[in-house]
């Protein structure tokens, strides 16, 4: 029988966009066709070593793969934690390879979420799989608002002592998806104070920590060494998927506390996906390379600049410093997606489709997002159209 806690949830992010614009026809603008500017998906280019790599361990398709991730991917993330954020780490016992990182965010929710109906604190805005996650492990979902009110990052000590005495994990996503916002030392700092008060766990979901404009954002592993915290507090996850252009690949990794990693472990014995042989050979070189991480910075960075002067003088906009997404502020975000759409052939994602709402009131209902993927001038023509229909 279907579970009556999932009996709430809400329809899936892109089921119900596409039942928002696909009974409409696409508006074609004067100089081109559509542009989509929904879903992150990377589209710069990866590094072009990556099919010779696959193809050189094709043999590995033969056998079945290490289930935690053999020991030279698990070493060179390793190395890579110590050169981004200057922490040790045992790549025995404190990493674990994931099949993207969604499966990360969601079975280690199922591996170090105890019994007794405990809370899942997430922002709001949010990746989706945090509160399914919750709701998976017999949780409760509790949803904290992120938006101009608090620089747009969830601001968990306002939450009441009842409340935080019954977490068991609080979710931090920096840089934040949709708005970009970076939670910095003090921030992370007051998180792990919480933490350790009210005895929780701070999942980190870090998977944009590569794409920034200027300072590299501070990881809650850096954060939590800084502090003398134990390991065993964070729970981190990363994936090549906008780092490096491959969210094909489906290739990331959780990083944490020996025992963490051991029950998350022992969850993947039963139901896990490990990557196959060949995926793990080319992600162990990738994680090895910052010289392509460098360059699709540098695009990104780009991209931003190019928004920054289309969008001048627009009241509200705010230029992101890291992430690839806009925030854009609108009357409604779903009419805002809908016009855009049916009179300019522009896609976006209404905001309130990645927010709950919480006493009546939604963060995302006044904004969309618009991904910054596609290559540069097809994004200018996106970005001009959004300029021309809902500022001008």
């Amino acid at each position: 029988m279907y579970p009556e806690r999932f009996s709430n949830l809400p329809e899936a992010t892109w089921p119900r966009l596409r039942a928002l614009l696909d009974p409409h026809a696409a508006g074609v603008a004067p100089d081109g066709g559509v542009v989509n500017m929904t879903i992150g998906e990377p589209k710069h280019p990866f590094p072009t070593w990556v099919p010779d790599a696959l193809a050189e361990h094709a043999a590995e398709f033969n056998n079945y793969p290490d289930n935690h991730g053999i020991a030279e991917l698990r070493g060179a993330i390793s190395d890579w934690i110590k050169r981004r954020y200057g922490v040790t780490t045992n790549a025995d016992s404190q990493i674990m390879a994931l099949n993207g990182t969604r499966e990360g965010l969601y079975n280690a929710q199922m591996a170090l979420s105890p019994e007794g109906n405990p809370n899942v604190l997430t922002p709001n805005p949010f990746y989706p799989v945090y509160g399914v996650g919750a709701l998976s492990t017999d949780a409760t979902p509790v949803y904290l608002n992120a938006d101009n009110s608090n620089g747009h990052l969830p601001d968990f000590g306002s939450l009441p002592a009842d409340v935080l005495n019954k977490t068991s994990i609080a979710f931090i996503c920096s840089p934040a998806n949709p708005q970009g916002s970076v939670a910095d030392q003090s921030y992370f700092e007051t998180l792990l104070a919480l933490a350790e008060k009210y005895d929780f766990k701070v999942f980190a979901d870090e998977c944009y920590s590569e794409i920034y404009r200027d300072a590299p954002p501070v990881g809650a592993l850096e954060a939590a060494a800084k502090v003398g915290a134990d390991p065993e507090r964070v729970v981190v996850f990363h994936s090549l998927s906008k780092r490096s252009n491959l969210p094909g690949l489906r290739s990331g990794f959780v990083a944490s506390g020996p025992e963490n990693i051991k029950r998350i472990k022992s969850l993947r014995a039963y139901a896990g996906a490990p990557l196959p042989g060949p995926v793990q050979r080319v992600s162990a070189k990738v994680w090895s390379d910052e010289d392509h991480v460098i360059e699709n910075r540098a695009l990104y960075a780009e991209k931003f600049d190019m928004a920054d002067e289309i969008f001048a003088g627009v009241n509200g906009y705010v230029s992101p410093p890291a992430g690839f997404f806009l925030w854009l502020p609108v009357n409604d975000g779903e009419q805002a997606a809908l016009d855009l759409w049916t009179k300019d052939g522009v896609r976006v994602l209404p905001g309130s489709y990645l927010s709950h709402t919480v006493d009546g009131y939604n963060p995302g209902q006044a904004f969309i997002r618009v991904a910054l993927v596609a290559p540069k001038e097809e994004t200018r023509r996106g970005l001009t159209l959004i300029r021309d229909r809902l500022y001008t």
